[in-house]
């Protein structure tokens, strides 16, 4: 076993900065994880709709919804829905959440998903691309996009 000029074998030394990439490798990744993370329940973290809100919700239209998949550089398959927000109200629209409902062959819901779309004001009659990931999609989802409803409108 080889030594350095301070008595500390080489092998000791490549362990520990292994050991300290191995740490720095696994905080990433679960900081990664947590951004990626979406709640299971948005609505718990925002105001009531008011009636003005509830009767714009017909106004926003979804178009063009189609599904994904990729592999992650964890190995993992990552399903993307891709779509388009229009509204098609008077009024601009600071944030929206949408409801997403995937269902099986039977047309039974086998995963709900709430999700924000808008990262910037949407004008009256404007359409405006969005993307939502899923890390894990239940095994009997039929492998068609969900049916989208808006439930909450933010002006």
């Amino acid at each position: 076993m080889s030594r350095n000029d301070r008595g500390v074998s080489t092998p000791i030394i490549i362990g520990i900065v292994l050991a300290g990439l191995a740490a720095l490798l696994v905080v990433l990744v679960f900081a990664q994880h947590r951004v990626a993370s979406r709640p299971t329940s948005l609505g718990a973290t925002r105001p009531p709709l008011g009636a003005e809100q509830r009767a714009y919700l017909p106004s926003l239209v979804f178009g063009d919804l189609r599904m994904s998949a990729a592999v992650n550089y964890l190995g993992d398959t990552v399903t993307y829905l891709d779509g388009s927000v229009k509204n098609s109200g008077a009024k601009t629209v600071r944030s929206v959440e949408v409801e997403l409902n995937f269902v099986d062959i039977l047309n039974q819901v086998v995963l709900r998903e709430d999700a924000h779309l808008l990262s910037a004001p949407l004008q009256p009659g404007e359409t405006r691309p969005f993307r939502v990931s899923f890390d894990h999609m239940p095994a009997d989802w039929n492998q068609a996009p969900p049916r989208a409803k808006a439930v909450y409108v933010e002006f």
